[in-house]
């Protein structure tokens, strides 16, 4: 009579379980978490921007801080992976401007676009705009996107369509004028972004006789940068 395999509980032993499954499930776990700490970020970045305590993210994820830390060691990491997409959209942004073979629309037409991503993503605006020593690829981008900007500039004056005494760091007046019309309700901030551009640009354009004071030593990092203190403590 042949031998009935065992049906006593427990069987087979636990060490008898295919290596490669439980590894598989593990890094299922792992992935899920990973993409619940990304969305809980990114949610939380664009609502109270890149300031907000990691705990919070953590509790909003459902996970503990151990797991977020373990996952993205810095904030710096967790920023540059949360708006990765975000920060390749701003960039295309500028290089499809480039490739406009009208160069006030191509000039127009970024703006425009940044400045709506800027009002409504208080996030991502921090985020690209914010200086982080462990986030060498956004210092990169932003280098880069500094050098199209100015590109879009000459563009545009070459065409003979953007005022001559415009500096391209005046972009960066405009994006801090914008940024300080951006409140809680997504509906006015961008309500108030495009009456803001639209007022600029129409200000920018070649035929304006009266001339401008001397340029600011602007550049995209100083945009989310915190005030400085003076020696008394005030701001």
């Amino acid at each position: 009579m042949p031998v009935q395999p065992s049906q006593k509980p427990g069987w087979p032993p636990a060490d008898e379980h295919p290596p490669a499954a439980a590894a598989t499930r593990l890094r299922a776990d792992a992935r899920h978490n990973r993409d619940r700490i990304l969305a809980a970020a990114r949610e939380a970045f664009t609502t109270q921007g890149i300031d907000v305590p990691l705990t919070t993210i953590a509790r909003r994820a459902g996970v503990g801080a151990a797991t977020l830390y373990r996952h993205f060691p810095t904030r710096a990491a967790l920023v540059t992976e949360a708006f990765a997409e975000q920060l390749a959209l701003c960039v295309a942004v500028l290089d499809e401007a480039l490739e406009d073979p009208d160069p006030w629309h191509g000039f127009c037409t970024a703006i425009d676009k940044l400045c709506t991503m800027q009002a409504t993503d208080r996030g991502f605006t921090g985020a690209f705009l914010s200086q982080f020593p462990d986030a060498i690829d956004y210092d990169r981008e932003r280098t880069h996107a500094e050098k199209e900007l100015a590109q879009l500039v000459r563009r545009a004056k070459d065409a003979g369509r953007l005022r001559d005494d415009f500096d391209h760091t005046d972009i960066i007046l405009l994006f801090l004028a914008n940024s300080g019309i951006v409140g809680e309700s997504q509906q006015v901030s961008l309500a108030a972004s495009r009456r803001l551009v639209t007022y600029l640009l129409q200000s920018f354009q070649a035929g304006h006789t009266e001339p401008l004071p001397p340029p600011a030593p602007l550049g995209l990092h100083q945009i989310h940068q915190p005030p400085r203190r003076h020696r008394n403590g005030s701001a």
